[in-house]
């Protein structure tokens, strides 16, 4: 049941999830503008309640970047989420529609969905352009049995449009509401193909709430008992002989597995040596040089330089080895100079 990305995982992966464990996939965040208000979500402050699209970490100005975007993370696949995609339908299809223009029709596309405004004319809208569809449902946040069937029923709707195994459901693993997610999976068993459960995790915008009715992992971050509820619920699951794939996507897998390997996976300037973890380290010189064994980065108004040339010139300029994400943002995480 222990998955080598350090998750657990019941009949094999969704499609979208094969390459999210790889570092393939790009997250196309459409708006932090949702229909819900659910009171664990963990979008960050940066994101929460913004009109904003983002391509991986890079916000986009126009739509001609995220071409940018997916060659240069070396993407095969893309996550639209939010927020809500369908608050903001005729640009989820833009985009959507664009990825596919551009990429071909193997570039897959999950999207992750609220249920609230799920109706049969907009799923019929996006099934164009989406290989994949996961629902959120409201049953999640609002524990309430006229909620749980009207999840189900919007829920069944993508039938319609999608075959079995490309229709799943994603969850938290709330501890305490392990039971009523098997209720939920047991009656819809039927028309999904898969259900993705992820680590219950802390973040700065639901903290407060988090914090006074649970307790945390050492570490500070992740929900105690979330991890084994999910494994309870796919014992559960499989006690019951209910033919879904199942995955239990943990904080561990996002960090470690998912993260790691699409930095691994970027692209990186000239001169630049990746670590093991996926960081790049650069010798760099705070001005523009003209050398055939260097490169100037527009961007951070420095030149790249080799080893050979860097030892040439530290005794008489400041040299410094620094250390940042291959992304967009390109974060530096250690400066030093050369000495």
């Amino acid at each position: 049941m222990k998955t080598k990305y350090s998750s657990y995982n019941l009949n094999g992966l969704p499609e979208g999830c094969k390459h999210c464990v790889k570092g393939e996939k790009l997250v196309l965040f459409i708006s932090g503008i949702c229909s819900k208000n659910c009171w664990y979500c963990s979008l960050s402050e940066k994101r929460k309640n913004k009109n904003i699209v983002l391509f991986n970490e890079r916000q986009a100005k126009s739509i001609k970047e995220l071409i940018k975007e997916v060659k240069e993370s070396r993407a095969t696949s893309a996550g639209i989420t939010g927020g809500d995609p369908l608050l903001f339908l005729q640009r989820t299809i833009k985009y959507a529609r664009f990825l596919k223009k551009n990429f071909g029709n193997k570039f897959h596309i999950h999207i992750y969905i609220p249920t609230k405004l799920v109706t049969k004319e907009k799923l019929k809208k996006i099934s164009k352009y989406i290989d994949e569809i996961r629902f959120n449902p409201e049953f999640s946040s609002v524990n309430n049995k006229n909620v749980l069937n009207v999840d189900i029923e919007k829920i069944k709707l993508a039938s319609l449009f999608w075959k079995k195994k490309n229709i799943g459901i994603e969850l938290p693993m709330i501890p305490d509401r392990k039971k009523d997610f098997l209720e939920l999976i047991g009656k819809l068993k039927d028309s999904i193909g898969f259900v993705n459960l992820n680590e219950f995790e802390l973040s700065e915008t639901n903290s407060n709430i988090i914090t006074k009715k649970y307790t945390l992992n050492e570490g500070g971050y992740t929900i105690k008992d979330s991890i084994k509820s999910g494994i309870w619920l796919l014992n559960k699951i499989k006690l019951k002989k209910i033919n879904l794939k199942v995955h239990l996507c943990t904080a561990e897998l996002k960090n470690n597995h998912q993260f790691k390997k699409r930095l691994l996976r970027h692209k990186i300037l000239p001169f630049g040596h990746r670590t093991k973890e996926g960081m790049v380290e650069y010798l760099v010189i705070n001005k523009k040089i003209k050398n055939k064994d260097s490169y100037y980065d527009e961007q951070k108004k420095r030149t790249n330089l080799s080893e050979k040339l860097a030892k040439k010139l530290y005794k008489q300029n400041k040299v410094y080895l620094v250390e940042e994400f291959p992304t967009f943002d390109r974060i530096e995480t250690e400066k030093q100079e050369i000495k």
